[in-house]
């Protein structure tokens, strides 16, 4: 299973049926639920539930992660071309003499 600090499970019982829950921690003091089902007739039933999403849960976060980390760097390189292709015409200005700001 995979694990995380700021993701975990819980599984309580309430009013005689299980429910599993997908917790997030949001501050030091606070957690707040992000997943949750109940109505499980027994624990261990709310257990396996609770560690499947919790594993989908964190693979579908590391992929999305990925997906903005690989975005991230193409448009930072894109921003480097861009900013390489001005100095190069900036230069190219400099060494012909012209002065385009009159």
């Amino acid at each position: 299973m995979l694990k995380s600090k700021k993701y975990d499970l819980r599984v309580l019982e309430v009013e005689g049926s299980w429910t599993g829950q997908i917790t997030r921690r949001m501050t030091a003091r606070k957690t707040v639920v992000s997943k949750q089902q109940a109505g499980f007739a027994s624990e261990a039933e709310a257990q396996a539930w609770a560690e499947q999403t919790l594993q989908s849960f964190l693979e579908g976060l590391i992929e999305r992660n990925d997906r903005k980390a690989k975005a991230r760097g193409e448009r930072t390189e894109a921003i480097v071309k861009k900013e390489r292709e001005a100095q190069a015409w900036r230069d190219a200005r400099d060494v012909a003499g012209d002065d385009f700001d009159e």
